[in-house]
This record gives structure tokens, C-alpha cells and sequence, in this order.
């Protein structure tokens, strides 16, 4: 007996639209065969935070999820938004090594001034990310988004607004309720699934999946870096697999022995080819529609969507 592959929907980049959210998910239900939508493993690429007005809703939302939909299957990955935040915060894990988050300064500390990191209360022993996160950038063009900072390098000024502080204040830290810090606190930096079906030029293929934010490293061994990414190695100062570009493009050769299909947000870009799936259409941008892609059929569904059917 034949059975129906298991539908798996792929959410892009959110980066604190809760109405393009709202509008996705709606389309999402409404578009899809009931029982599909009812039993979807959904994967959230991560990216919740920064840029748009409404973060702290959109986390209540995706809080949420699993009462509203227990029979729904629920994946939140880390964006490198959202580590950066979470280190702001202080839920990551410490390094394993025990050395203190001021070690990953060093790296690029030359880049201190520039990115004004944040120097307020608790920010002797704070990751890099999280200082780079509420820091205030001197820079007001955004060259690559061809847009204005809005606040610090990470745009994180929206965030801080969504729960009622000023940008850059340590008073978030009071602010933000448990259940939040709780959230991204558990989100996973990478996330493998086994027999994932997608449909391909040559028919559907049974695949394995990797999920992460922007990527595999090209050169670097895949199992060291499953290795580092399941342990959420905060050792490290920037994390590539969370916040590479070109570098983690490509689906690296050590994967095309075994079908495997690396799914990814992060990059700005709707770009499926192949086994490699890029769902980022809205990149933070105000204009732009947030994606999100449903396998095995591959059909793409937006939040300005109103009719189609899958």
C-alpha cells in the first residue's frame, strides 16, 4: 500500500511582520488539503526578530503554535537575528570550553567603533553578537538592504519599540517576558529530518533534510559542523552556518553522495534549485512578501497570496 509523503512546510525569514505572519499562515490553511495542513511538519528558518514593528507578537504567535495545532509538527530554528538577541539577553548556553563571551570580542574587535557595540549594564560578559545586537551603529546607510540602520547593525531598534524600551537599553532585559526568553532559548541552530519527499524533473525524490539559517561551509567537514551547530557552540564568534553568505550557498560535495536537500532562509532570495532551497523572499524589507514553500510539490505560497491550490 502506497503511502502519502509527508507534507513539510518551509517558512521564511519573518523579522517581526505579525500581519504578513497572520496572512501566510491563512493562505497556508486555506490553500492546502485540510488533513495536509492539520499534520504539516512546519520548519521556521528563524529570523523572528529586527526590522519589522511587531516582534514580540510574532513570538506570542509562534509560541502558540503547538496548543493550537497539536497535531501539527513544529520546527524553530536560529536565525543569526535571533542568537544575536538571545545573547542580548543572556539564554545562550555558556561556552563549553567554560572561557567567558568576551573572548569572542577578539575576532573582530577592530569593528567596535564603527558598529558602536553595546557598552551598558551587563556587557562585560556578553556574547559578541549580543553587543553588535543593541550596539549603536554611526553608520546610517545600509548599503547591501539600501536602507537606513535602524538603530544598530542588526536593525534591532523595532524589537526593543516591541516591548516598550528605547533601543539600546538594558531595560529589555526586564522587559521581555519568561516564556520568550524560554523561546530562544530552545531554538535549534540546525535541525535533519530522514525521508522527506520533494518532487524533481526526474519524479519525487526521498530525500534526508538539513535545516539551517543561511547554510552549510563549502570546505568545511559537514559532520564537524553538525557537530557544533546541534551543541550550539557559543565559543564561537560568527556563527556561518547562521550568517554566512556566498560561503554557504552551494550545497556542499560531501552531501551529493546521499540526496540531501539543505533548506535555508536568511538570504534575501526565493531560490530553489535543485536540493537547495532558499525561502527568503521578504528579507526584512517592508515591500516584499515573506514565502513560505511546501513539499514535495515545491509550490511557493506568499502572504499576498489569494488564489491557489496545492
Amino acid at each position: 500500500m502506497d503511502t502519502k509523503p509527508r507534507v513539510v512546510c518551509c517558512i521564511g525569514d519573518i523579522h517581526g511582520y505579525m500581519n504578513k505572519l497572520q496572512n501566510l499562515w491563512k493562505n497556508l490553511e486555506t490553500l492546502m488539503d485540510p488533513s495536509d495542513f492539520e499534520t504539516a511538519l512546519v520548519i521556521f528558518l528563524g529570523d523572528y526578530c529586527d526590522r519589522g514593528p511587531d516582534t514580540r507578537k510574532v513570538i506570542d504567535f509562534l509560541i502558540s503554535l503547538p496548543s493550537k495545532y497539536p497535531k501539527q509538527s513544529h520546527v524553530f530554528l536560529c536565525g543569526n537575528h535571533d542568537l544575536a538577541f538571545g545573547a542580548f539577553l543572556g539564554v545562550l548556553p555558556s561556552p563549553p570550553d567554560g572561557s567567558p563571551f568576551s573572548e569572542t570580542w577578539k575576532e573582530y574587535e577592530m569593528n567596535e567603533e564603527r558598529e558602536g557595540w553595546y557598552k551598558g549594564e551587563g556587557f562585560e560578559n556578553m556574547h559578541l553578537q549580543g553587543r553588535r545586537w543593541a550596539g549603536k551603529i554611526t553608520e546610517r546607510y545600509n548599503p547591501m538592504k539600501m536602507t537606513e540602520y535602524q538603530g544598530s547593525i542588526y536593525d534591532a531598534g523595532p524589537t526593543f519599540t516591541s516591548y516598550g524600551v528605547p533601543h539600546g537599553s538594558a531595560d529589555l532585559m526586564k522587559a521581555v517576558p519568561d516564556e520568550h526568553k524560554k523561546f530562544l532559548a530552545d531554538l535549534v541552530w540546525v535541525h535533519e529530518e530522514d525521508n522527506v519527499c520533494i518532487e524533481t524533473n526526474e519524479g519525487i525524490k526521498n530525500c534526508k533534510l538539513i535545516a539551517v539559517h543561511a547554510g552549510l561551509e563549502k570546505k568545511k567537514g559537514i559532520e564537524e559542523q553538525l557537530k557544533y551547530l546541534k551543541a550550539k557552540d557559543t565559543r564561537i564568534s560568527k556563527v556561518q552556518a547562521l550568517s554566512g553568505r556566498k560561503n554557504v550557498w552551494e550545497i556542499p560535495e560531501e552531501l551529493t553522495q546521499t540526496p540531501t536537500i539543505v533548506l535555508s532562509g536568511h538570504h534575501g532570495k526565493l531560490h530553489l534549485e535543485g536540493l537547495r532551497l532558499i525561502i527568503d523572499q521578504g528579507g526584512g524589507v517592508e515591500c516584499n512578501p515573506i514565502a513560505a514553500v511546501v513539499l514535495p510539490s515545491q509550490k511557493i505560497v506568499s502572504d499576498v497570496d489569494k488564489k491557489a491550490v496545492i
